[in-house]
This record gives structure tokens, C-alpha cells and sequence, in this order.
């Protein structure tokens, strides 16, 4: 895998923690050239890191143009950035500068990258993977901002996949409860698996969605998620 990678560059943003996080040592481990685009500077230094705010495109601008500086193309893009607590106050008390910021950064985020990325995708036949939420598909109180942004990236997913075939695949991955605290064991359990989510459970998907193994595979919502959407739940 290392050789037949070891040229290839994906762009992961988010990725100084959780799902992003582990996806970006993943890749690195497997050969990638990996570049992080984050606010914030990740712990580890397995791979580039470049500051980026996903929901200004001047930054993004900036952020694309200063990574294929660096290595010269881009093979892959993960957007995977996004404010990640999903509750908000109720919808009658959620201000329009909170929904707008979730819009921003979740969805928009996914937009404004796509978009600064696709010519050099093109050039490399690349492959783009969204990261939505099984809150696209079903919800707790006090979540509308967030299920929004979700339900849309499911839905761009699609759209870009239709758009910019068959040069550049689009996929996207729904997951469910990623750990990122120690769990008790009742929480792991009720997981039709048995356990919670690892970061490492959606980037080795993330591996295969942007390999040449995944050809033939584009305009998909994954869900992974344990089993826990499939799972019957009375009170």
C-alpha cells in the first residue's frame, strides 16, 4: 500500500482531533502525503499542518493554494471539519447567528472546500469523502441547526458525485457514536457490535472510498455506526 501511495496527497480537514485526527495518521501510516487543515495545531506531526477557517473563502483559498505549494497535487480531499457538540438551545431560543455559524462551518465548510479543490482533483482523477452524522437520519431534542447541516452534506454528496463524474468520485460517511472519553461498559454495549466507534472505524473506510479499489463507488452515504440505526429501541 505504502509504494502505491507514497505520491499521493489528501487533505483532511479537521484533522487535529477525532475522527480527523485518526484519519490523518491512517493515511500517513499507509503511505499518503498527508496535509491537516484545522484552527487549531494537531498534537502529532505525522502530518502538514495548515490553518484554515473552512467557513471563510479566503482562507480556504489560501489554505488550497498553500498546500499543493507544499506538494504539488492533490489526490484526495476529507471534509471532515465541523463544530461537533450538536445541541443547541431550543429552536425557539436558537439565535440566526448560531444556526448560521453551524451552517457555516458544517455545510458551508464542505462547499467552499469542494470547490478550491475540484480543478486539482480533475487533474488527478482524486476522490472527495464527507463526513455527516447519522443525525441525518435521526435526531435528539434541540438539534435542528446540526441534523440541518448533516442532512445537507448527505445531499450535496450526491449531487457532487452526478457534477463532477467521472473524473471525481464523491462519497460520504454517516457515523455514528465515535468515542473520543472512555465510555462505560453500558454505553459500549448497547452497540449492536458491542463497543462504541474509533476514529480508526471511519478512516479505514475512509482508505478505501479514495483507493482504486473503490472504483466503481461513488454518490454514497455509508453508515457506520455499530448496528445502532437498525436497532429496534422501546421505553
Amino acid at each position: 500500500m505504502a509504494k502505491a501511495t507514497r505520491q499521493k496527497t489528501v487533505l483532511v480537514t479537521g484533522g487535529s482531533r477525532g475522527i480527523g485526527r485518526g484519519t490523518a495518521a491512517l493515511l500517513a501510516r499507509r503511505g499518503y502525503r498527508v496535509a491537516v487543515a484545522d484552527l487549531d495545531l494537531p498534537a502529532a506531526d505525522a502530518a502538514a499542518f495548515f490553518r484554515c477557517d473552512v467557513a471563510s473563502e479566503a482562507s480556504v483559498r489560501t489554505c488550497v493554494r498553500a498546500v499543493l505549494r507544499r506538494f504539488g497535487r492533490l489526490d484526495a480531499l476529507i471534509n471532515n471539519a465541523g463544530l461537533a457538540d450538536p445541541v443547541d438551545p431550543p429552536v425557539e431560543k436558537l439565535s440566526l447567528r448560531a444556526w448560521n455559524r453551524r451552517i457555516g462551518v458544517n455545510l458551508t465548510g464542505v462547499f467552499l472546500m469542494t470547490k478550491h479543490c475540484v480543478p486539482h482533483l480533475r487533474k488527478t482523477s482524486g476522490a472527495i469523502v464527507n463526513i455527516a452524522s447519522t443525525r441525518a437520519l435521526q435526531s435528539e431534542s434541540d438539534t435542528e441547526a446540526y441534523a440541518a447541516t448533516k442532512g445537507g452534506v448527505v445531499a450535496l454528496t450526491h449531487a457532487l458525485a452526478m457534477s463532477l463524474g467521472p473524473r471525481i468520485r464523491v462519497n460520504c460517511i454517516s457515523p455514528g457514536w465515535i468515542a473520543r472519553t472512555k465510555l462505560s461498559k453500558r454505553d459500549h454495549a448497547q452497540h449492536p457490535v458491542g463497543r462504541a466507534g474509533r476514529p480508526e472505524d471511519i478512516g479505514a473506510l475512509i482508505a478505501y472510498l479514495i483507493s482504486d479499489e473503490a472504483g466503481f463507488v461513488t454518490g454514497q452515504n455509508f453508515v457506520v455506526d455499530g448496528g445502532m440505526t437498525r436497532k429496534m429501541i422501546y421505553l
